[in-house]
């Protein structure tokens, strides 16, 4: 019975050393998940508000070209500053949301790679914890079962 006891106890410590490293390999992939959405979110935000410049350029390109239309009418741009300037801020910030985009499948990239090499970290770990040597009452347990085996006249 002592025995017993010993071998609950020394188990038990085992599952809660395991359990504490499993809940701190836990909590490392939330903070670095939490990192990796502000990081994404601040970055959308960005793209956001460029769409919104890059759609008062476009409203005011069309009230541009509307009024010279209608107005003055006329339909040929060239020459015409405002009209390149409109084009021009048109392209940036097209390349400025691309840019961002861009950023945010390097923090994706970057965060991915960190989960791969905690992943194997975890990996480690559980295959450390398989190759246990058995406990003495498990042998014991196995001689018992063949003991009784054996019928008795």
């Amino acid at each position: 019975m002592t025995k017993l006891w010993d071998d609950l106890k020394k188990n038990m410590k085992d599952w809660s050393s395991v359990a504490v490293e499993k809940a701190e390999e836990v909590s490392k992939i939330a903070v670095a998940k939490t990192e990796e959405l502000t990081k994404i979110s601040k970055i959308k935000i960005e793209i956001h508000q460029l769409q919104r410049d890059l759609s008062k350029t476009y409203e005011n390109l069309g009230r541009l070209v509307s009024h010279h239309a209608k107005e003055e009418n006329m339909v040929n741009f060239t020459g015409n500053k405002e009209f390149y300037r409109s084009l021009e801020k048109i392209e940036e910030t097209q390349l400025k949301i691309t840019d961002k985009e861009g950023k945010i499948q390097k923090v994706k990239d970057e965060f991915n790679t960190q989960e791969e090499v905690s992943s194997a970290t975890e990996l480690n770990i559980e295959a450390e914890s398989v190759v246990e040597e058995p406990s003495t009452s498990e042998e014991e347990s196995h001689t018992e079962s063949s003991d009784s085996d054996i019928p008795t006249s």
